[in-house]
């Protein structure tokens, strides 16, 4: 072990986030490395990266081009920001991203997928009060939903932990069902029941009215749940809705955008276009945080009717286009289209598929849950919420295999470069450690 992969200190100084720190200590397991779809532990192990990173290594780790694009532009423009000034590269990658989403005219960029979402619930919220609504102001979120952990994100979110320490949030959030129903159990991809749930938002218009509804927002798939892919029918009917009632729908593809379910965003997968989607996460595979919002052509006319010389959007953040988040965010779009990234996630789906659901056998499997390259084993609960998918994870990490769980589920999201031979590795090591 050499001076860069020592134990730091006493591991104490770093809060870390989401994460119990005396567990931690007494079992630290620390990643000193990356290549491809493997990690390198501390201990010198390789180890399976089952989750992409955190859903975010699309075109795997330490990819070159990504990381020579990053050092040629430190070494030109470190920083410059974007408040009433530009650097072209960050007009460019905006374009680039644009060009890959017919319907969509602007992306405002922001750092992170928790900054994309409370961004794109505040645009929602100025663009009716632009258009002379400002009664609307009611967001609406789903059960199950994470939307990353900043006040509004958070308050529309549908996770109860995330949310017990901090109080009251956002005043004016409501929230439909999850659309996780008994009977669609080991449903391969869309499950077939549960349309109807979309319905919740028309109740919600019903008791409130649609006067007083700014926007809905959902995860194409609900992912940091525990990976939900929406019912047959179930998106359409959310948009049908919205037009009906003049309620914007955000999608948030923070995870299932780049490539995640084969086609470069959810949106364009299913079939359904929002008027805002977020991104992050896969927008620079994860090198230099990156995050965004989508607005569908002419959102951004409402805000253009005030003085000529007064911001459109009072909101922004000092790293908003950040030079080096650009470049990355340029390399990392160079390579999945030149390299076939999403090609190869819609190829091997189905073989990812059929791993998944032939660890059906397994005890105490009671669901399996598959999208794209998206997928959970949900295992019937013993001792506290949660003990069972830990200690799988920890068998695994074990192993070489990382995965996340997630309550009673353990998730997986692997590089969108996996391949069958790697696809069959996962398999036999969670058959290994569950089947013991």
């Amino acid at each position: 072990m050499n001076e860069q992969t020592k134990l730091p200190n006493d591991l104490d100084s770093f809060w870390m986030p989401f994460t119990s720190s005396r567990a931690f200590k007494a079992n630290p397991r620390l990643i000193a490395g990356a290549e491809g779809c493997h990690y390198i532990g501390t201990d010198g192990k390789r180890r399976i990266d089952g989750t992409g990173g955190l859903w975010c290594c699309n075109a795997g780790h330490a990819h070159p081009k990504i990381t020579e694009a990053i050092q040629r532009q430190a070494a030109t423009l470190d920083f410059a920001h974007s408040f009433g000034q530009g650097h072209p590269i960050a007009f460019e990658a905006a374009s680039r991203l644009v060009s890959m989403a017919p319907g969509f005219d602007q992306v405002f960029l922001t750092n992170s997928g928790s900054e994309a979402v409370d961004t794109a619930l505040k645009i929602a919220l100025a663009y009716h009060t632009a258009r002379g609504e400002g009664t609307r102001r009611i967001l609406v979120g789903r059960q199950k939903a994470y939307h990353g952990i900043n006040f509004g994100g958070l308050s529309v979110g549908g996770i109860g932990l995330n949310k017990g320490q901090f109080g009251t949030l956002y005043p004016d959030a409501q929230h439909m069902r999850h659309t996780k129903l008994p009977e669609n159990a080991f449903s391969r991809g869309q499950p077939e029941t549960g349309a109807d749930l979309a319905d919740d938002l028309q109740g919600i218009v019903d008791t409130c009215g649609a006067h007083r509804v700014a926007a809905v927002i959902v995860e194409p798939v609900a992912g940091a749940g525990g990976v939900f892919p929406p019912p047959l029918g179930y998106l359409e009917r959310l948009r049908e809705i919205c037009d009906a009632h003049g309620i914007l729908l955000i999608f948030d593809e923070v995870i299932t955008g780049f490539g995640r379910l084969g086609t470069a965003f959810g949106h364009q997968y299913f079939g359904v276009m929002p008027d805002l989607y977020t991104v992050a996460k896969g927008v620079t595979n994860a090198t230099v945080p990156m995050g965004g919002v989508f607005a569908r052509a002419g959102l951004r006319d409402a805000f253009l009717t005030g003085p000529e010389a007064m911001p459109d959007l009072f909101h922004g953040y000092t790293y908003s286009g950040h030079p080096l988040a650009a470049a990355a965010c340029l390399a990392t779009l160079d390579v999945y289209r030149d390299e076939g990234v999403f090609e190869n996630a819609a190829a091997m789906a189905p073989a990812w598929e059929d791993m998944l659901h032939g660890l059906r056998d397994l005890p105490g499997v009671v669901d399996i849950r598959n999208a794209g390259l998206m997928g959970a084993i949900e295992f019937a609960p013993e001792g506290l919420p949660g003990d069972v998918a830990r200690a799988a994870y920890a068998k695994l990490w074990d192993l070489g295999l990382i995965v996340r769980p997630i309550a009673d589920s353990i998730a997986m999201s692997p590089p969108l470069t996996i391949t069958e031979e790697i696809i069959g590795e996962i398999g036999g090591l969670i058959r290994k450690a569950v089947a013991g």
